[in-house]
């Protein structure tokens, strides 16, 4: 029947009867509880069926569960999805919200990293529990929101970017996107600003240098020979990072001795800054085996030959450097070498290059 006749003023029903129904359909909702706690209380009206029917549900198959079925796990859960109020399986925005947000955790300046291994894989999710999140966010005075979407889910990009979100930097696997919500400048560190690049200056007890020449390179410096090089990879050491690169070019195996000189150049690749530390290494093989990915060739070559190399000699900074390194040998120049130490700050080892002109062991005069 309706709702509408079976409450009207024309029932033959006396008002006690009605009010004992209403208290029996109240009792049959006491068992239950919604799944996420309602201030609001269900108003039977404009119905069919004999008896009015109301739901709770963050999905559609799931009206009601009772407390003593609901764990505490399942409630902590829950408590995070979308409340839907539903008449007759009808949702209704009057009573429709959504609470969940994304989960985060606080970093150590106030702002917020984003969980990406917890992200939802639906865009329309996605954008909603983001546009909830920068509202809670914002309410905490929250800074700076740190958003890292993996490769698989390159699909979430443009709902973050349309929300305000800006690219900060991207690495194979991922893109990193931030938002700061504070008025005025961003005061998030950019992203990295330098390149950094390593040369290993290996010479024998025959004065005799090892040289490459490249593969690949511009056709200026066709035919030159020259130190092995390459860059400093993902939390690699400055010293370690030149023996590796000696040793993946020619074969040899080095040891470091010394940091003798760094260039700083800026707009070289991406507009990015560049550092290149020369490294003085000695050799413990001789041996030579080319990778012939990236070299052309390799070999032992006389000092005096490499330093007469017409390209060598006409740049003024190369030409310094070989000069450098020769003072080095004939001990008339002190270099940087490195040092393993702590620091309460951080916590953390750290590589410190300096050189000691006061030690009982020294075997060059710094100038």
């Amino acid at each position: 029947m309706e709702c509408s006749s079976f409450f009207s003023s024309k029932s033959s029903l006396p008002m006690s009867e009605m009010a004992n129904m209403e208290r029996s359909y109240s009792s049959q909702f006491s068992s239950f509880r919604p799944l996420v706690d309602v201030k609001s209380t269900p108003k039977f009206c404009s119905c069919r069926g004999k008896f009015p029917k109301a739901s709770y549900s963050s999905t559609p198959e799931k009206t009601y569960v009772p407390n003593k079925a609901l764990s505490s796990v399942e409630q902590e859960k829950i408590g995070a999805g979308n409340l839907l109020y539903q008449i007759n399986g009808t949702n209704s925005g009057l009573f429709s919200r959504n609470v969940r947000l994304l989960d985060a955790f606080d970093d150590e300046y106030g702002g917020v990293i984003v969980d990406a291994e917890r992200l939802p894989a639906n865009p329309n999710a996605f954008a909603s529990m983001l546009r909830s999140s920068l509202s809670h966010w914002k309410a905490k005075e929250k800074k700076g929101i740190w958003l890292k979407l993996p490769v698989e889910k390159s699909e979430l990009v443009p709902v973050a970017v349309k929300e305000g979100f800006e690219y900060h930097h991207a690495e194979k696997g991922y893109v990193m996107l931030t938002y700061w919500l504070p008025e005025g400048p961003s005061m998030l560190p950019a992203n990295a600003s330098h390149q950094v690049g390593i040369g290993g200056f290996v010479i024998n007890d025959q004065n005799e240098v090892l040289v490459v020449q490249e593969k690949y390179c511009a056709p200026a410096f066709d035919g030159l020979w020259k130190i092995p090089t390459g860059f400093i990879v993902e939390s690699e050491e400055i010293f370690t990072g030149a023996v590796r690169e000696v040793k993946e070019e020619t074969g040899v195996d080095t040891e470091f001795v010394e940091v003798v000189a760094f260039r700083h150049v800026h707009n070289v690749a991406f507009e990015k800054s560049d550092l290149f530390f020369i490294c003085m290494l000695k050799p413990v093989s001789t041996r030579i085996m080319v990778d012939d990915h990236e070299i052309q060739a390799a070999k032992w070559m006389p000092l005096v030959e490499f330093v007469e190399q017409p390209l060598i000699q006409e740049d003024s900074m190369f030409k310094k450097v070989i000069d450098i390194c020769i003072a080095r040998m004939g001990k008339r120049y002190c270099g940087l070498s490195v040092h393993q130490l702590a620091s309460r700050f951080d916590g953390k080892i750290s590589s410190l290059y300096f050189n000691v002109v006061d030690s009982e062991d020294i075997n060059c005069i710094g100038n």
